[in-house]
């Protein structure tokens, strides 16, 4: 079973993680690449690192996929790879991205559903992905958005977010921590990205602490905005399903299911 947590290191990173590493100004990318290739010889697994800075004229060029230049998705990229790691004896595959703000990394809306591609991809496959932020142009709601979506968090600013929303099984997302106000949007964001893809989506919510009525007008909002969409949560407790009902969301209108 997956399970969120802080890393003090990448030596703790094993298969399936989805770590989200935030650089700070004194981190040297290449540093942690050289790092990040070397454990993966390591360990017998092939890397590839994605970023457009690395892509010419470094040590790592044969390794290197320049998102400007891919043919079609990130997450198509990352997918044919895996496949021939096993072809080649690889173990598995190890995927180091680095994004910055500007650098082929598209709108924020993009960079989320490629996150939670890379997410779903990671526990599906059991490939291991770092994604690598660095710069200091990045927008605070859009760097709130990503740490969200990864259930593991390593560098300058480790903690964890308030909630975090990742893969668990083939068809179910755990939610855990807090929404409150502080985290309606950020949540409204994760949860329209994934309705546009799927028309059902099953939210585990055993580990969900505390959701308030920001939160739930979020939630609501985020399931009325497509036709023939439904979000299931399971495992809420009595006081959740109770201030949803008083709240005024337990309506035909809201395609939201809640169960214990």
């Amino acid at each position: 079973m997956r399970a969120a947590h802080t890393l003090a290191t990448l030596d703790e990173i094993g298969s399936g993680d989805h770590v989200c590493q935030l650089l700070g100004p004194a981190d040297d990318v290449m540093d942690r690449s050289r790092a990040f290739v070397a454990d993966g010889a390591l360990f017998g697994d092939k890397v590839v690192i994605v970023g457009s800075a690395l892509a010419a004229g470094s040590e790592f060029a044969p390794m290197v996929l320049d998102p400007s230049r891919m043919d079609g998705s990130l997450l198509a990229a990352v997918r044919r790879e895996a496949a021939s790691a096993g072809r080649e004896g690889f173990r598995s595959l190890r995927v180091l991205h680095h994004v910055t703000p500007g650098a082929g990394s598209g709108r924020p809306e993009q960079l989320l559903r490629s996150e939670l591609d890379l997410e779903e991809f990671a526990a599906d496959s059991g490939a291991l992905v770092v994604c690598a932020y660095s710069g200091a142009g990045w927008d605070a709601s859009t760097l709130e958005q990503i740490r969200c979506v990864h259930p593991h968090h390593l560098g300058s600013r480790p903690a964890s977010p308030a909630f975090q929303v990742y893969r668990t099984g083939k068809d179910g997302w755990t939610v855990d921590g807090v929404i409150d106000s502080d985290g309606a949007a950020a949540f409204g964001a994760i949860l329209r990205t994934l309705l546009a893809q799927t028309a059902t989506v099953r939210l585990l919510c055993r580990d969900l602490e505390f959701f308030d009525a920001a939160g739930m007008s979020a939630l609501a909002d985020a399931a009325r905005r497509l036709p023939d969409r439904k979000v299931v949560l399971e495992g809420t407790n009595e006081t959740v399903r109770l201030a949803w009902e008083l709240s005024g969301f337990a309506a035909p209108a809201v395609p939201v299911v809640m169960t214990p």
